[in-house]
């Protein structure tokens, strides 16, 4: 074992946790985390010894790697988006079976915290010593902070494999992107994020602070070659025009009304042509569910109606991945005990299974 995997396995086994336990809860959901565990390791005790022990096998693993981010902590309208990552995984294990993607298991989330940056000493202090019992200790607290630590500790040891991202609220895209891009430029790769939103999250803040769901795109911009390598589809709820964005920050969006007049096949063209002459190597796909029309997808935080269906979504997605590799991709804004529309469980349902879909499809692009 080298200096630098031993090092690494350490600071998973610190910051992170089995998958399904991202979310600090000794009674609510035992049951579908044991049920998660059960299909994953087998057996529902003993879990964490068996889970750091499957961090040996990463190495010689798929290309695909999964990391839970079980926060909602930088959202703000409905929350619930905590509980994204064990619905996800569950929905995955029962509706694509199979998949090759290796589990890394779920960042260790304080609910109340955020970032690192918005702490003081004694507060970091005192959560060091929640976490790992260690005052002192050097490891970031906050789930944007442990996600973009570790994160960065993976790519220079992994530098051929992708994460698959599952949150939480889209402030989590954040650190995910973040060091994506940082790693991808160390590689000499030329990178774009394809974004899939109603929304455009690029306030420069909101309320004072800079990192959350509708802000964190402008903070990943400078780690783009140039801004335009932010490419955005399916937005419609905004109250500033295309225009205020394209022209203020250099990003290229096409909105869900665009996609429905101009058709997804003129959409395709659009992108790909753009792709083609920035000389773009590699694609990360970011995906809040809310991209989805809100009668596919109402379990989320901020559905929203006229969105993109699932056949505009799959034919781009698909579009996109026969001419460039991806090599990273997240699921964010899943929130199933959320629900706008009155159906309850069958909303539920609809959304994960929408979502289901979405996220095989990337997680076996990743694995090639």
């Amino acid at each position: 074992m080298t200096t630098s995997w031993s090092n690494l396995k350490n600071k998973f086994s610190q910051c992170l946790c089995p998958p399904g336990n991202g979310v600090f809860t000794v009674n609510t959901a035992k049951e579908r985390k044991e049920q998660l565990h059960q299909s994953l390791f087998g057996q529902t005790n003993n879990i964490e010894q068996l889970w750091q022990n499957s961090l040996d096998d990463l190495s010689r693993s798929s290309k695909a790697v999964m990391l839970g981010i079980a926060s909602d902590c930088g959202g703000g309208i409905l929350r619930g988006a905590n509980w994204g990552p064990l619905f996800v995984r569950s929905t995955l294990l029962e509706q694509h079976s199979g998949l090759n993607v290796f589990d890394l298991g779920d960042v260790r989330v304080i609910p109340h915290l955020l970032h690192d940056k918005y702490l003081n000493d004694a507060t970091l202090s005192n959560c060091r010593k929640a976490l790992y019992q260690d005052p002192e200790s050097d490891f970031c607290v906050s789930p944007l902070s442990i996600t973009e630590d570790v994160l960065h500790g993976f790519y220079e040891e992994f530098p051929e494999k992708g994460i698959f991202g599952i949150g939480g609220d889209h402030s989590v895209s954040y650190p995910l992107t973040k060091a994506y891009l940082q790693a991808k430029k160390k590689q000499g790769k030329r990178a774009a994020i394809i974004h899939f939103d109603a929304h455009t999250d690029l306030l420069v803040e909101r309320l004072g602070i800079d990192l959350c769901f509708g802000s964190w795109c402008t903070h990943i911009l400078d780690d783009l070659h140039e801004h335009n390598h932010l490419i955005q589809l399916g937005i419609r709820s905004s109250g500033k025009p295309k225009s205020h964005w394209e022209s203020t920050f250099g990003v290229k969006q096409h909105w869900a009304k665009e996609i429905k007049e101009k058709g997804v096949e003129q959409i395709i063209k659009d992108v790909l042509l753009q792709l083609k002459t920035e000389n773009i190597d590699e694609l990360y796909v970011s995906f809040d569910i809310d991209a989805l029309d809100d009668s596919i997808a109402s379990a989320t935080g901020t559905p929203e109606p006229d969105g993109l269906n699932m056949q505009e979504t799959m034919d781009i997605l698909k579009a996109l991945a026969e001419q460039y590799p991806i090599t990273g991709a997240d699921m964010m804004e899943i929130a199933p005990f959320t629900d706008s529309s009155g159906l309850g469980e069958e909303s539920r349902n609809k959304t994960l299974k929408a979502c289901g879909e979405i996220s095989a499809f990337l997680i076996k692009e990743i694995a090639k």
